[in-house]
């Protein structure tokens, strides 16, 4: 397919809505599971206001200098992982990204478990603050909904997400900063092809474009559509399907001649959460290797340690 499909899943966050639509809704999220693993979803739910107050802030976030936004920088928020990394500072299958960025996650007190505790925000830009943490809500609620039609369209009913591996979900929240006038080298990348690890990702992106998706006709582009995220299933439920389900190498150049912001939202399993594989699902994985064991926490952990390898080393210190 030369283009990815746009699912309304308006029925998916209308509680007492007619199992007729909503199975309609699953079976063309299923379709586009099995196909390459991306898609876009409208009906949503989520204010445009909101968006544009997201944007703003984020804009005017990165417009700082480089000594004020390093002020939120990663080291400072220890084994939480929040905060600010420059262009460079992540890496992508061992190469550094053309892109810089923040990572923000469920708001928590501080703690000794990785990847949980407080974000970090910027002192010069308060209202970035209330922006993401307003769309962190909003965009839990999406991502029970989505989880919601993909078990339906496994046969399986609508809470079965909601009520075991989602029932505390871990999110993972991203803004990312790619500045203009890249390099068209072919090796040069915003982000390098890749799978995401996780269950779900929510892509929110600006108007600039660069997305492209790996299809059996070649790379695809999945550009932006007004009032639409694209979601894509990652690695975590490829495993859990037994490989029905496909998490699909992506990548991103900014090729507009203007700075593009995106704003990725990972939707996982609880941190504590094991992740045996699904009532049917074959018991063997896509990389061969017989049923996952463990939490869903030991996982990602192995998993993000390889994007900022010298902050893992030093939290482990």
């Amino acid at each position: 397919m030369s283009e990815l499909p746009v699912i309304d899943i308006a029925p998916l966050l209308v509680a007492g809505a007619a199992g007729v639509g909503k199975q309609a809704v699953a079976d063309a999220i299923g379709a586009a599971c099995r196909d390459n693993g991306f898609f876009y979803v409208s009906g949503h739910g989520v204010p445009q206001a909101l968006v544009e107050r997201l944007d703003a802030a984020s804009r005017r976030f990165f417009a700082l200098p480089e000594q004020a936004k390093n002020e939120i920088s990663m080291e400072r928020g220890g084994r939480a992982w929040r905060g600010f990394f420059p262009v460079g500072g992540e890496l992508t299958s061992g190469r550094p990204d053309l892109k810089e960025g923040v990572y923000f996650g469920a708001e928590q007190p501080p703690g000794t478990t990785p990847l949980h505790g407080p974000n970090l925000f910027p002192a010069q830009v308060p209202e970035l603050r209330e922006a993401v943490l307003d769309y962190l809500r909003r965009m839990t609620d999406v991502g029970q909904a989505v989880m919601g039609g993909i078990a339906l369209s496994l046969e399986l009913p609508e809470d079965y997400f909601r009520t075991s591996y989602t029932a505390h979900p871990t999110i993972l929240f991203r803004i990312f900063h790619y500045p203009p006038g890249q390099a068209d080298d072919p090796d040069t990348w915003g982000v390098g092809e890749h799978t995401d690890y996780g269950l779900l990702t929510l892509l929110l992106q600006d108007g600039n474009g660069g997305l492209q998706v790996r299809a059996e006709e070649g790379w695809i582009d999945a550009p932006p559509i007004a009032g639409t995220f694209v979601c894509n299933i990652g690695d975590m439920l490829d495993k859990l399907t037994g490989g029905r389900y496909r998490s699909t190498p992506h990548r991103v150049r900014n090729r507009s001649g203007n700075e593009r912001l995106s704003f990725p939202f990972f939707f996982d399993p609880g941190w504590d959460s094991e992740v045996p594989p699904l009532p049917y699902a074959p018991g063997r994985r896509w990389d061969g290797q017989v049923d996952f064991t463990g939490t869903y926490g030991e996982y990602l952990l192995s998993k993000v340690s390889k994007v900022f390898p010298h902050l893992f080393r030093e939290q482990r210190l």
